[in-house]
């Protein structure tokens, strides 16, 4: 959430960040005057309280006949303070289920538009000319099969559509992946972490994920957990309710889990093998800062989002999210997108999320400078997404037999193959 101090001083940024998001305006003025209604209610009951405090201490002291009057009047008062405690808590309720609502503010350089509206800031590598090479590319799920690495018929009768089997070098390439991206990220300084897939509500919700994505959120009702679509969730309820000095800042984890999506809005989109699935491992880095250091880290999560696909000797692009599509808990969000050569565009591989201050207030926490207590920033990247990244190593480092060449950073963890070969049939 927002701070509200800061709503009230410029609430025209408030209001151009959410024309900007697309979301209702008016949102920003019921939150206004839900808030002082909440202030005004605070001061009534607080004058009301003080004066029965007051008339406390006078009916000890009062004569007989005094004190009828008196006590008379101490009833009234009980029922003005019984009446203000209610009309305040309303007020408080109304004032944070408006403000939950409300997403985090948009940074002003965000480009302003839908998902279409992206600005490019950077391209990395050279897209190969299979034409030249003499050959057509298949496709990551007919090189998944020759390679004897993805099964997804099997997927669809055990679980349903979307879901799917890494077999043989499948398995040990997603192991790869993982290893690789743990190592990098531990050699960058982050503490590596196995995060739980269920959290409760406070957690799912501190993170912003029961608003505008809830769709895409399982729910498990007869014990109120959630699995978590991210290992953003947990890193980032790790410190709930907690107060970090100042001194052991940035803290930086690597979390590895499953992660689970029910994919509500994507009917009919990227049905065909392992790229948009319902669940999948993935490997995420998440840093808690000082907000005056959150853009700079958001810059240093980007760097190695690119070092890791350099690394795989992938073709991508960085893009500035457009604020139409950032999420709610999003201040500004980039993102690296893979060349896939039989889509012959690119596609999403890594994202990295400037939230600001934006989560640390919904979880309740804070960083201790001296006497001073205030929330701290928090920021989440993706570093190997591992299905997708999958797909990408598959139809990028595909060769005219079937095979598919290995990424040097991969062979340590692959027994040294330099090369995926085809299985006999």
């Amino acid at each position: 959430m927002i701070d509200l101090r800061l709503l009230r001083e410029d609430p025209d940024r408030a209001r151009a960040s959410q024309r900007a998001r697309g979301e209702d305006v008016a949102l920003v003025d019921a939150l206004l005057s839900a808030d002082e209604r909440r202030r005004s209610s605070g001061v009534r009951f607080d004058e009301l309280r003080a004066e029965q405090r007051s008339l406390g201490k006078l009916i000890p002291k009062a004569s007989a006949d005094e004190k009828a009057e008196l006590l008379k009047k101490a009833s009234q008062l009980a029922a003005d303070v019984k009446a203000a405690d209610a009309e305040r808590d309303a007020a408080v309720t109304e004032t944070q289920e408006l403000l939950q609502r409300l997403g985090n503010l948009v940074h002003p350089d965000v480009p302003v538009g839908g998902e279409e509206d992206f600005v490019t800031l950077e391209t990395h590598g050279t897209i190969r000319d299979f034409g030249a090479e003499g050959f057509e590319p298949k496709d990551h799920l007919e090189l998944g099969q020759i390679l004897g690495a993805i099964d997804v018929e099997r997927g669809a009768k055990v679980s349903g559509s979307r879901f799917y089997f890494l077999t043989g070098v499948g398995a040990l390439l997603e192991l790869a992946l993982v290893n690789a991206a743990i190592a990098q990220a531990t050699a960058a300084g982050f503490t590596p972490m196995l995060t739980p897939a269920l959290v409760r509500p406070q957690s799912m919700a501190g993170t912003g994920f029961l608003g505008q994505a809830a769709q895409d959120v399982y729910h498990l009702d007869k014990d109120d957990l959630y699995l978590v679509g991210t290992s953003e969730v947990p890193l980032a309820a790790y410190h709930m309710d907690e107060i970090i000095d100042a001194d052991k800042l940035p803290l930086r984890y690597a979390g590895f889990s499953p992660c689970f999506r029910r994919e509500a809005g994507s009917h009919g989109k990227d049905t065909k093998g392992i790229f948009r699935v319902h669940q999948f491992d993935k490997v995420e880095m998440f840093s808690y800062v000082l907000p005056e250091d959150s853009q700079a880290e958001h810059q240093r999560l980007l760097a190695w989002e690119k070092q890791w696909l350099s690394a795989l000797e992938l073709p991508f692009r960085v893009i500035d999210v457009a604020s139409g599509d950032l999420g709610s808990s999003a201040a500004r969000k980039f993102d690296c997108e893979a060349w896939i050569p039989t889509q012959g565009k690119y596609r999403e591989l890594t994202s990295t999320s400037d939230c600001t201050e934006f989560q640390s207030r919904r979880l309740s926490i804070r960083v201790r400078e001296g006497k001073q207590i205030r929330p701290l920033a928090t920021l989440n990247g993706t570093l190997c997404a591992v299905p997708r990244t999958i797909v990408a190593i598959l139809e990028n480092h595909q060769q005219a037999d079937g095979s598919v060449y290995v990424p040097e950073v991969l062979r340590p963890y692959l027994g040294g193959r330099e090369v995926l070969e085809p299985v006999a049939k």
